[in-house]
């Protein structure tokens, strides 16, 4: 047995250690028998899986990542979905709707629940319990993310993709502009005024124009991140207008007063240019192309990517400084940050109906569970784009000098792709600057990030409900904060109007529903 492998499984559980014992006494001239502790299946197994993901990838054998599983696992998997697909939900569609299910299948969270309870994929939780120790070992160790990934029912139907770690994304401002301006980092509403109003009006790129935009962004998460000023929250999960939990209860962060004197405001910065006049309209590239051209003063974005431009821009704009800041106290003195990570995603892998190997499908679900299973899923094969060093895995000098993005090329071998895996955070600290890694600690020090809200499984007549008031309700929110913003219509006039709109829209009738549906899910756990 490899030296590397006794040591992964040693350092796991009393039942890996029996696992070695067995595989001590038992050591047999074929590869399979050489790794017990993982494998899923006596004899070779190759199971079909259909798993399209991202609207580009399908999950495939050639992985050297999958290559290596099987070999561990003798389970191997063939690719049955259709790489000429740009849509994953239609790929799934497609095949949901043909009645051809592959073995294993990947998707999300809504399919998974409401075609597992039609009977297309098989619940798990007693196929976990019997068959897949380090699967139900992390669920009693974390009963909130098993609920979260569950159905209405109560029943478990994939295994999600889960990320480690809380931090995502955080304040990042022009140091330099700061310093040449005589300011400080802002502490409150009324110093980041000032800061914008400064980056506005005195020209802190000095090129002898007024082209500076004090505050940008890339997405529609980060496009009124400043409401967080006024006690306003953009979203109570990793998704962009989610609802949020306020003391045991569902609402809505935009039906709330402190929306109302946010947008206020936030329509009074963007007249006066505070605010990016393209914030709805430049897109993905704003942070490239207002940082590139010495143009954006403060953004709202993810610590590592947005760090990288003190790298890259260093020899083209002379002192450039775009460091992460805390986050502003609000105007009650509160201090929280309100993007996190999403832990429990939706992406993730269930076993279908059509599937006649569950016992070796699940324990070949929970080797990605096992240390090992964990290590490739997140860093690679060992020896080729990691080592142990000092115990644990270490992205070789070759994969974090490559040039190319270290995530990018994991993609291209099967690491970090969304099975059902749990992410290892330091998988990313390894590949952040020291500027990302000082505003992480920042941010873990200050211990502001707002509790997250992981979602809900409706039932078909709940469904109904949300579906039939809610994209409407959701499409009129985002319609009157753009006009709003823009100042087409002014806050305080029309907020009574607004709120009557909603009420008459539904938006009662979906609280109700979804309240009910997160006190079944989770009680008095959140």
């Amino acid at each position: 047995m490899n030296a590397q492998i006794r040591r992964n499984i040693v350092q796991t559980s009393p039942m890996r250690l029996s696992l070695l014992a067995l595989a001590s006494a038992c050591l047999a001239s074929t590869a399979w028998a050489q790794e017990p502790a993982y494998q899923a299946s006596e004899q070779a197994l190759e199971l079909t899986v259909h798993y399209h993901f991202r609207n580009q990838y399908v999950y495939t054998q050639d992985w050297p990542v999958e290559q290596k599983a099987a070999e561990l696992t003798n389970v191997s998997v063939r690719n049955v979905a259709s790489s000429a697909s740009t849509n994953s939900q239609d790929a799934f569609n497609l095949m949901i709707t043909s009645g051809d299910l592959a073995d294993i299948v990947g998707g999300v969270k809504d399919d998974f629940n409401r075609y597992g309870r039609e009977g297309a994929f098989l619940p798990l939780d007693e196929l976990i319990a019997e068959h897949a120790p380090h699967i139900q070992a992390y669920f009693d160790a974390n009963p909130d993310f098993r609920n979260a990934a569950a159905g209405a029912d109560g029943k478990l139907y994939y295994i999600p993709y889960i990320q480690d770690g809380t931090l995502s994304e955080g304040w990042f401002i022009r140091q330099d502009w700061l310093e040449k301006l005589g300011l400080e980092s802002p502490e409150t509403p009324e110093e980041v005024y000032t800061v914008l109003k400064a980056f506005r009006e005195q020209d802190p790129n000095g090129n002898g124009q007024k082209d500076e935009i004090p505050y940008f962004a890339r997405n529609q998460g980060n496009m009124l991140r400043l409401m967080n000023l006024w006690d306003a929250r953009v979203s109570g999960s990793a998704t962009y207008g989610d609802f949020a939990v306020y003391d045991g209860e569902l609402r809505h962060p935009w039906a709330e007063e402190t929306y109302k004197t946010a947008m206020s405001n936030l329509a009074q910065w963007y007249a006066e240019g505070l605010i990016d006049p393209e914030i709805f309209t430049r897109g993905p590239r704003a942070r490239e192309y207002l940082l590139g051209n010495d143009l954006g003063g403060m953004t709202h974005d993810w610590f590592p990517s947005t760090s990288t431009y003190n790298v890259s821009l260093a020899e083209t704009i002379d002192g450039f400084s775009f460091k992460p800041m805390l986050p502003p106290k609000t105007i009650s003195g509160d201090r929280f940050e309100d993007a996190r990570r999403q832990i429990v995603t939706a992406e993730g892998w269930g076993i279908s109906v059509a599937n006649e190997h569950p016992v070796e499908t699940i324990r070949y679900f929970d080797f990605w569970f096992t240390e090992l299973g964990r290590q490739m899923a997140n860093f690679g094969v060992e020896g080729e784009t990691y080592t142990i060093v000092d115990g644990k895995p270490t992205f070789t000098e070759a994969v974090l000098t490559d040039g190319q993005p270290v995530n990018a090329q994991l993609w291209e071998i099967g690491a970090q792709v969304p099975r059902g895996y749990v992410m290892d955070y330091d998988y990313e600290l390894q590949w952040s600057n020291e500027i990302a890694l000082e505003g992480m600690q920042l941010y873990e020090a200050c211990d502001c990030l707002k509790p997250d809200f992981m979602g809900v499984a409706l039932t078909d007549s709940e469904k109904a409900v949300y579906d039939r008031h809610w994209p409407s309700i959701l499409t009129y929110m985002q319609e009157m904060q753009q006009t709003w913003l823009l100042g087409a219509q002014d806050v305080e006039s029309t907020w009574d109007d607004y709120q009557s709109r909603l009420d008459q829209m539904g938006y009662g009738e979906v609280l109700e529903v979804m309240q009910t549906a997160y006190q079944r899910q989770y009680g008095a756990t959140q």
